[in-house]
This record gives structure tokens, sequence and C-alpha cells, in this order.
């Protein structure tokens, strides 16, 4: 395998050639990518949905929901099924396993429906199956408000919205605030009595006139001829001239029984944007195309089309964007790639401190060479870019460049020692050929079992692995194939630069070449800022584009790079050495090493040490932690508030709740806009799964001004930063909320990662419908009194009446009336009786034509009045009818065959819970007050108080113990759904990954090694670098994350052992030439730099994330605990810590195992030869060998020394060959 370096270096013009075009292609492909914000996440859910107008909850249930569950609950893959029954409507969501075959499930389950659809009564709708999408959530909303007649909103907006749907990269701009169009035809009643005309005959005039009739066509020798019949309606005047009786030549049409109306439906709903009635167009881009981009063109489409109204029009009509997510997305790639370029910096500045300026511009090709690889591949994927992605570029920026320190730091020993460069990067790259993939496949191997992370959280998260299996392999190939070509290269070209730097030191003093380093690394600097943004030095923006526009900045690095290696050579100092030391000198820490290693104690004192090291890190975490959540929480940028009240409420009543909580929201700083909505509807927003609650009348969605516009409106209005922090924005406007009465407001978060709904979600389930009511009473009474809950709901039926109408069958028989009749005589009375559908100029789709009676007829004490035509004659329904209030019945929600209930509720944060661990009794109260009680911190120090933070998981383990009581019916059985599912499959699942992640790790090892001894040592460094992750959970006081600091861990699996790999590769090498005790030392002195040079990178990455920090090198400035920065803060700083303290302990430990071995092995042959030795006396050959050793050992190195004379004052800068102390091992 190490001959594929020697044929690189052979054929290094090709090599470089395929350098240029990998830069090429990757920049190309990082331009071209799609940029997204969260990642596309695939979820393998249908939802089949059956309208059925009229029809009641309990009869959707028995007659739409039974049927449909008993043909879909055989589907292949099937892992969850929750219907719904309401009023006019059941449904069916899937949710099946991932992995599934998406064409080969649609088909199943229409076959499926097909076979359901047979069990369906008369009257419902095509069935419809929707597939769950979270890429289809709206990218942006452009609003429409203005005031101008409601028609005339909706004409724009649907201008405007075939405009936008034109465009390639949008999906669809689906209108919201819109009512759609009806005929709507207001009778009288006593008109049709007068003329005895039936809602029956109203119905059959419409239908039999609005036909679509295919009359043929005429075939005669004069020709062919089609024959067209037009007779379905296409304007309101053709159903004002339909004939409904005739009497001798008089026809009464419907336009005389009737007043006809071109209208809009009844309003279910109210929406307004800023307090203004708006219509809204809700843009979605098509999967794969640039989120970016697509905003960008949206908005030129937005100008072009009110740039051609009228004057009056524009004057009239404001048009606003809100809710865009391109800028989200552009500041989150912003500030991503500015962390990105600050990692880059400090580990550059980390390897040039310690290599010197040629081997950090080599240590530091590798970096944008193994990114721009990397992107070359996800092209090549149709992979987006991602917050997840960066981050990984972020994670993998120390580690990528292991490999080239190892084998740049051995190639510049090796030049040091007289070899050529090329030949001595060749050398490097094979010596440390078989290492540096070891210590890589072992962190892959970390990283591969995350590749089959199952749920949301694995599509959330599965990017992750997928960036760092790329970049890390993309490392590889860097180190062991480009760099020893660039390595040789660039090293011949140093001797030409070193040419210069002596050039510059015969004819500059000292003081002028060292001035000259400055400017030239300056150049660097413009040279790189150029690169990034060609506006850097002008402000204005450049002609060009892309690489062209580039190239300046390019050439101008370049060149500073030149000046930079000449002069600092130049301006170098370096003293004649006065001293050449034959035989080896250790360094203080060579001589830690000895004295642990030199006798067989320290290693077990040093063993025992870090052992109880980590044992009380565990103990003590266990007991000042801050508790453990599922997902990272972030400042929200926008929200819902839901507005409850409950009882029969009309629209207007409604509308007038919801109104004056708009204006509390309105008035409070910090929010940007505001939606509106009373009644039914809302934005199409990506909640994580979560629904409203069931008493909500309506709801504000509410979009605080974005991050980045802060400091400039706290500037404006000038107020303190903070006060514009969402999480402060939402406690203040939630405390002048409360202060409204007759309303509750609950205000939702929206879901920034995989989280769904509230943290403690318990769903009930039970055949029995009054034990499944009282037990969802019992269990929300104990979730409410429980200190800390707050948001408590649940799903039971909301208290109100519904009407019901009986029909005396047996009596109407009599008068020769039936329940057919008496049904449409009721809904003249309420939404009206459907005789049609026509299509008209101004809607796209069918409208309805509904006849019913005037507005102020239709209450329910008409059916006192109305009468119905029988044989006998006119009869009032009251005659056979009887209208009784019963309890509302609005939704019947069942999961696997049974009904359910959940009761979901959220906790309050900074709280903890105070126990006496002798009596057992417990108190919550706020965190501050704890910490400042001398008796609490005193009893928890001395173990009488056990301090525990109240947050989701503590209190569901209380419910759970309280569950296990058996306060519940028998028949009622419970579960924990929502995060706490997700939190225990992504638990089990990283607990999995992680044994599995050293399991493959111990193959390699073991491949390696050939040492069951030293494979198990290596996987040693893994506890080590858990101990520091939980002592950085402790010292940034952050709490432990399933989802961020348990994929840290799991990443520390893979990127601990490398330290161990080089440690005990050197140490096998050494031991063939030096004793083991030697070996040890030597080799935990010669590795300790390339050690923590590689830890330091990996540290130096991350640490700007683990503090929230981002330069902006493009435009200048920093920012810090941005919303980006806070989702990675607990898994950077897992990696650093736990990466940091276990570097520090491997360096004592890893040695202190390795002597206790020798050590072991030592006395067990001492014994054996001391059996010899008496067996065989004095002359024995084992008695001779320790005779030997000993004289041996008392061999001292000689030493040269000389003096010059003292006019010879070092020459500053001046060239001495020095003569290196000669080792053993090299």
């Amino acid at each position: 395998m190490t001959g594929i370096v020697d044929w690189a270096a052979s054929r290094a013009r090709m090599i470089i050639a395929f350098i240029a075009l990998s830069l090429a292609a990757g920049g190309y492909a990082y331009v071209g990518l799609p940029k997204e914000g969260a990642p596309d996440i695939d979820i393998p859910a249908l939802f089949v949905s059956v309208p059925f107008p009229g029809i009641s909850a309990a009869d959707a249930e028995t007659l739409l929901v039974r049927p449909m569950e008993t043909e879909l609950g055989d589907l292949d893959g099937l892992k969850t099924m929750t219907a719904t029954a309401s009023e006019g409507y059941a449904g069916v969501a899937l949710e099946f396993e991932f992995g599934w075959d998406k064409t080969k499930t649609m088909a199943d389950v229409r076959d499926a429906m097909s076979a359901a659809e047979g069990s369906f009564p008369a009257g419902a709708d095509q069935y419809s199956i929707n597939e769950i999408n979270f890429s289809e959530f709206p990218i942006m909303i452009v609003n429409i408000t203005g005031a101008v007649p409601e028609r005339t909103l909706v004409q724009v907006a649907k201008s405007m919205q075939d405009r936008i749907e034109a465009l390639d990269s949008v999906l669809e701009a689906s209108l919201t605030g819109q009512r759609d169009e009806m005929l709507e035809v207001i009778i009288d009643p006593l008109r049709l009595e007068a003329y005895n005309v039936t809602a029956a005959e109203l119905i059959g005039v419409v239908t039999n006139n609005n036909l679509l009739i295919a009359a043929g066509e005429v075939d005669s020798a004069q020709g062919a001829f089609a024959v067209k019949i037009p007779s379905s309606f296409s304007d309101p005047r053709d159903v004002y001239n339909l004939p409904v009786k005739t009497q001798g030549d008089r026809v009464v049409t419907l336009g005389d029984l009737s007043l006809i109306n071109l209208t809009f439906e009844d309003r279910k709903s109210t929406a307004r944007f800023n307090g203004e009635t708006t219509v809204a167009l809700q843009v979605v881009k098509r999967r794969g195309f640039n989120i970016i981009d697509t905003a960008a063109v949206v908005r030129e489409v937005v100008e072009a089309e009110r740039a051609s109204w009228p004057e009056d029009m524009r004057a009239a009509i404001t048009v606003g964007i809100s809710n865009d997510q391109s800028t989200g997305v552009a500041s989150m790639v912003s500030q991503l790639e500015g962390s990105v370029l600050t990692a880059i910096a400090l580990v550059m500045i980390v390897v040039l401190a310690s290599l010197g300026t040629r081997a950090a511009l080599l240590v530091g090709f590798a970096i944008p060479t193994s990114f721009l690889l990397c992107f070359a591949l996800l092209a090549m994927l149709d992979i987006t870019i991602s917050n997840i992605v960066m981050f990984g570029l972020i994670l993998a920026v120390g580690m990528l460049v292991d490999g080239a320190i190892v084998v740049v730091e051995y190639a510049d020993k090796r030049i040091e020692e007289g070899t050529g460069p090329m030949h001595a990067y060749v050398e490097a790259a094979k010596r440390m050929f078989w290492p540096v993939v070891s210590s890589t496949a072992t962190t892959l191997c970390a990283f591969l079992p995350m590749l089959f992370w199952p749920g949301v959280a694995g599509q959330f998260m599965g990017m992750l692995p997928v960036t760092l299996i790329f970049v890390l392999t993309a490392s590889l190939v860097v180190a062991l194939v480009y760099l020893p070509v660039m390595g040789g290269v660039t090293g011949r070209m140093s001797r030409s630069f070193g040419s210069s730097s002596d050039w510059l030191k015969a004819r500059l003093p000292w003081i002028v070449r060292a001035l000259l380093v400055p400017p030239s690394m300056m150049l660097i600097f413009v040279g790189a800022m150029l690169t990034l943004n060609p506006a850097y030095l002008t402000g204005q923006a450049v002609q060009t584009s892309g690489l062209m526009a580039s190239l300046p900045g390019m050439a101008l690095f370049l060149l500073g790079g030149i000046l930079t290696s000449i002069t600092l050579g130049a301006a170098s100092i370096e003293r004649k050495a006065r001293r050449i030391r034959a035989g080896y000198r250790r360094s203080p820490f060579g001589w830690v090493i000895h004295l642990i290693a030199g006798n067989p104690i320290m290693p077990i004192v040093v063993i025992g040490a870090i052992g109880v090291f980590v044992v009380t890190t565990f103990t003590y975490f266990g007991k000042h932690s801050n508790g453990v959540e599922f997902f990272t929480a972030t400042e929200p940028e926008q929200s819902i508030i839901y507005v409850q009240a409950r009882g029969n409420l009309s629209l207007p009543e409604k509308d007038a709740l919801v109104a004056q909580v708009e204006e509390v929201a309105l008035n409070t700083t910090g929010v940007q806009s505001i939606f509106a909505f009373a009644g039914a509807g809302g934005l199409n927003t990506n909640t994580g799964g979560a629904s409203g609650p069931k008493d909500a009348i309506g709801q504000l969605q509410i979009e605080m001004v974005p991050w980045d516009d802060r400091p400039a409106l706290a500037r404006q209005l000038g107020i303190d930063l903070a006060i514009l922090d969402g999480n402060a924005v939402i406690d203040r406007l939630q405390e002048q909320l409360d202060q409204i009465p007759g309303i509750q407001t609950q205000i939702v978060t929206l879901s920034m990662g995989p989280g769904a709904s509230k943290p403690v979600h318990l769903r009930l389930k039970s055949d029995s419908w009054e034990d499944l009511l009282a037990a969802t009473a019992t269990a929300r009474d104990y979730v409410q009194s429980l200190p800390g809950m707050t948001l408590v709901d649940d799903t039971r039926p909301l208290p109100g009446i519904d009407w019901q109408i009986d029909v005396d069958v047996q009596a109407a028989g009599r008068y020769g009336a039936d329940v057919a009749t008496v049904g449409g005589m009721v809904q003249l009375v309420t939404r009206g009786l459907l005789l049609d559908t026509m299509r008209v100029d101004s809607s796209d789709e069918e409208i309805e034509i509904r006849v019913r009676l005037p507005e102020q007829d239709r209450v329910l004490s008409t059916l006192d009045s109305l009468r119905v035509r029988t044989p006998d004659g006119l009869v009032p329904l009251s005659n056979f009818i009887t209208r009784t209030p019963v309890a509302k019945l609005g939704e019947i929600n069942r999961i696997d065959g049974q009904r359910y209930f959940d009761v979901l509720a959220d906790v309050a944060p900074g709280l903890v819970r105070i126990t006496d661990k002798a009596s057992g009794e417990a108190r919550v109260m706020p965190e501050a007050q704890a910490d400042a009680d001398p008796v609490i911190v005193a009893g928890v120090d001395d173990g009488t108080l056990i301090r525990v933070p109240v947050n989701a998981n503590e209190r569901i383990a209380l419910i759970t113990e309280w569950l296990g009581t058996n306060p519940l019916p028998a028949s009622v059985s419970w579960q924990w759904t929502g995060d706490q599912a997700d939190q225990a499959e992504s638990g089990a699942f990283l607990a999995s990954a992680f044994a599995g992640a050293l399991m493959l790790m111990f193959i390699i090892l073991l491949a390696q090694f050939n040492s069951f001894y030293n494979s198990v040592l290596v996987l040693l460094a893994v506890i080590l670098s858990t101990a520091g992750v939980l002592i950085g959970m402790l010292v940034m006081d952050q709490t432990f994350s399933i989802i961020m600091t348990g994929t840290g861990i799991v990443a520390l699996a893979g990127i601990v052992v490398n330290n161990n790999i080089v440690l005990i590769d050197t140490y096998q090498e050494y031991s063939k030439y030096m004793p083991r005790t030697e070996a040890i030392t030597r080799t935990a002195e010669d590795r300790i730099r390339p050690v923590l040079l590689t830890t330091i990178t990996t540290m130096a990455g991350l640490a700007p994330m683990m503090f929230g920090l981002s330069l902006d090198f493009i435009n200048g400035g920093y920012s810090i605990d941005s919303p980006t920065a806070l989702w990675w803060k607990q898994l950077a700083t897992a990696v650093v810590f736990g990466l940091g303290i276990a570097t520090v302990l491997t360096l004592v430990f890893t040695p202190s195992m390795l002597a206790l071995r020798v050590w072991i092995t030592t006395y067990a042959r001492w014994l054996a030869q001391l059996l010899a030795r008496m067996s065989f006396g004095r002359g024995s050959r084992a008695a001779q060998d320790w005779a030997l050793a000993r004289e041996a050992r008392r061999i001292k190195a000689p030493e040269f020394i000389w003096t010059e004379p003292e006019d010879a004052a070092p020459q500053p800068a001046a060239p001495v060959a020095v003569n290196l102390p000669l080792r053993a091992a090299e």
C-alpha cells in the first residue's frame, strides 16, 4: 500500500495538475450547491383524509375510520397508525419505519383505501393521500394589504400567485386569508309555498340544466360536423333564468323566487397582518433549489408585478414580505463560514508557532483542499449545504490536519538531518502511512454507526457523519498523496527562498529586514480578504463574479506568502552552538515519565490516581449536573400565541378577543411582524408536529426582530440590547397577556430542531370512553399540581353544546315526509342547500351554487315556522321534529385501534428540587434562591440534601413513579410519546452506536498491533474523554443534551484514540532498539509534540464555537452567542474538554500502563532467572547476562566542550549547521 506514495512522487506534475482540478471542482461545487437552514428531513409518513360534509364525529369513527383501520393496519413496515374522526371529516396518519420504499408504500395505501372505500356510506368525498415533508413549509410570506374591496385583494393576489408559481424554483404559492367564491341563491320560504316549489325541485332544475353533454357529430355526404350543446353554467345569469315552474304561458324562473348573488362563502376566519386585513401568499420552494437564490428571485418578481400596477393601485395596496427564511439561512451560512475561517486561522496560528512558516503553509494547504474535495463529493451525491454540514466542517478542521501534522513534523526532522525535501516527505509518508491510516480509520469508525441513526433526530443529524466521513477521507488522500508531492516541490522552492533570504542578509541590516516582515504578512491577510470578498478594499461591487473576481486576491495571497517566507528567513536570529553533546539528554517531561516508568510502584500509583479521578468525576457530575435534555434550547425568533376561550363563541366574538391580544403584541418592543387569525386558519409553519390546544379560538404568529438586526435597532431606540432577546420578548409579552380578562394564552416557540411539541407528553389509551375521560382528568390534575409545570393541556372534548334534530319517522311518514326532506329544509337554515357547481371566469376552480334563507332567518327558531310540502299540503316541521341540546363531541382520536387522549405540559426553567435524604421530603425552588441559601449549599456538600435540576426528564420520572402506583382505571394504558419517545430512541441508538464504534475500532487496532493488551489500552482513552466531557458540562454550566453531547461523546471515541495509536506505534518501534522502559520514556518525550499539536489544533478549531464566537472576515465584526452558535455549544464543549483532558491524562496513563506490563513481565522473568541461577549457579547464562547488563549501565556518555574568543559575538541569522543529538530510534 505504501507504494502509492512512491508512485505519486514519481509523477509529481500529474499530481499537481490533479490538485488544481480538485480545487477547481470543489470551488465550483460549493458555489453551485444549494444552501439550506435545516437539513431536508424525509419523514416516512402519509396522511389519508376522507371529507364527508355534515357527518358527526361518532359516525365518522364508525363509518369511515374503522374500515380504514381494518384495511390499512396490515401494511408492511407500518410503525404507528393514528386516526382522527371529527365533524365532516375523517383522517388516518400512517408512520412507517425509516428506510421505506415510498413508491411501493403509496401503491399499497391506494389499494387498501380502494378496498375500504367500498364500505363508506354514500356522500363521502374522494379520499386523498398526502406526504408529510418538512421541505414543503413556506420559505417566505408575501403579504397583500390595503383599504380596497376583498375581491380586488384576491384578484391581485392570484395574479401575483401565477407569476411566482411560474418560477422553476417555486413549488407553490398558496393563498391564505381569502374566501372561496360561491353563487348564493337567497329564497323566501313564503314564495316557495306560494309557487308550490320544493327543495328537491330546485335541485332537479339546476342539475338537469347544468350538464356537459357530448352530442357527438353528424357525418353526411356534405361533410362531418361536430354538434355542440352548450349547457353548463358559466355566468350567474344562466342560473337566474332557469325555469322552475310553468303556468300557461307564464314561466317562473329561479330569479323570480330568489335573490342571486355572486359572493364569497361565509367567513370562517379572519386574517390580519400587522393590524390590517390581508391576503397572503405562502411561497414553498422546490426541493434541491437554493433558498437564498429562490427568495431573491421571488422578491424580483414581486417588485416587477407591483411596478406593472397603475399608480393609484400602488398607492392603495401595500405589498410586504415577512417570515423570510432566506435571511436566516444567509446569516447562518455567513456565521458558520466565519466560524470555519476562524477555526482555520487558529489552527494555522498553532501550527505556525510550532512548526514554522513552510510547515504551517503545508498543513494549511490540507484544510481547504480537504474541504473542496468534500464539496465535490457532496455535489456528486446531490447533498445540499445545511447548518449540519457546515458544523461538520468546523468539527473536522482540527481533525483533518492530524495526518498532515504527523507527516510534516517527521519530514521536517528528516530534512534537518540532511535528507532532501522530496525524499524526506516520501519517507515520512511511508513511515507514517499505517499510523495515519489507522488513526483515520478509527475516527471514521466512530461516525460510521451514526449513518444508521433512526427517527427524525437521525434524519436531522444524518449529514454530520456523512460530512465528516467525506472530509476525513479527503484528508487521508491529501496527507499521504498530495502532501508528499507538495512538500517536495515547496522544499525545493524554499531553497530558492533561502538564497533570497541570504541575499537580504548580506545587504541589509537586521532592523530593516525585521521591518519587512509585517508588510509581507499584511499582503497575505489582504489577499485572503480579497479572495473571500473582492470588494474588500473598494467597498463597491466588482464587475466580474466567481473565480475571475477572486483571482487578484489569490495572486496577492500567493505573493504575500512568498515574500513572508523570504523576509522571515532573512530576519531570523540564530546563535552558534557552543557545545555538542554526544548521547541523549532528557527533557523535563522525559524525567517525569522516566520517574513513572523507572520503578514498579509509580505506574500503579498513577493508574490508581487517574481511576479515582474518573470515578470522582462521574459521581460529582451525578450530584451537581444540570440534568438531561433532548435537544439544545436556542433563542426563538418566531413563535405562536394561541388565544384560548371556551363556549360557543361566534366569529365576531372570537375576532374581538384575538384583536386584544394583537394590540398588545403590536406594542411590544422586539416584535417585527404579526399574523393574526381568528377562528380556523393559520400559516403553514413548522411546529415540530405539534397542534394547538383544543380550546384555541385563534392564533397570532409573531416574528421577532432578526438577531443580526437587533444591535442597529437597539442603538436607534436607545435601549439595552438584552431587551430584544427573544426569550425576554416572550416573557414581557406573556406578562402583559396574563392581564387580559376572559381568555388564556399559550406562547409556543417554533421548533428549530428535531424536538416536537411540549416535552411532557403523556398518552392514555382505552376502549372505555368513560374510563378514559376519568383517567385523563386524574392525570391532568396530578401534572398540574406538580411545581414547575406550565402550559398544562389535554385533548379531551371541550365542554359545549350541539343541537340535535330528532325526526319522528312514524309521524313524518303519516304526513308523507321523510328524513331527506327534513334535512333539506334544515340545510336552508344552516350553510345552505347545495344545488350544484359551476365555473366562472373570476375563479380557477368550480364554485358552489347554494340556496338558503335570508340572513335574518338563519336561526334555529326559524325551524318552528318552516313548513314542508306533503301530499296532505303544507305541514310545519315542528309536527315531527324536536330540537335537543346535547354535549358537544367535536373530535375522536384513535391510535392502533383504541381511543386516546394526551396530557401535555411544559416545564418552567430555572428551578431545582431539594430533597432531604433522611426524610425524603422534597421542595422546588428557584435555582438562584437555592444557590444563595447557605444551609442548602452546606447540605448538598455534605450529602444530607440532594439537589436535582427541575426539567422535563426529572418531572417525567416523577410522573412515571406516580403512574406506577396504579392511580388510573385498569382498562387504561399509558405511554410516553413526543420528545420523550424520540429521546429514548436516540439515547438507545447512541449507546448502541458507541458500542459498535468501539467494536470496530478494536478490530482495526487488533489488526495493527496484534496485541489484545495494546488494543484495549488504546480504547481506555474513551473513558478518560467521557470524564472530560462531564467536567466540561460542569465548568461551562451546561445541560447534558442527548443529541448534541451524546454525539460529542461518540465523536470523541474516534478522536482520542489517535494519541494512543501514535504513542503505542512509536513505542513498538523504539522497543526494537532499546530497553522497554527507556522506549516508554523516549516515546512519550518524542511524541508529546505531535500529540499536543494535533490536540491543540482540534481544540483551537472548536474553541470559538464553544464560547459562541464567530468572526465575520468578509464584512468585518464579530458575533457572540448567535442562534446558530448556541446550537453547537454543547457538542463543541464536549469535544474540547473531552479531548483536552483525555490527552493530558493519556500522556501519563498510557506510559504507566505500558510500564506496568513491562514490570510485570520483568518480575516474572527475574523470577524465572532466579530459579535458573539457583538451579545452575553463577556460571549459568542468566547470571552472566545480569553481570553484563550491570556493567553496561555504568558507562557514561562522552561530552565535547570548546570556547571561542570574546569578540566573536553572535551574528543575527547567521546560518549554522546544528548537529542534533543522535537517538537510537533514528
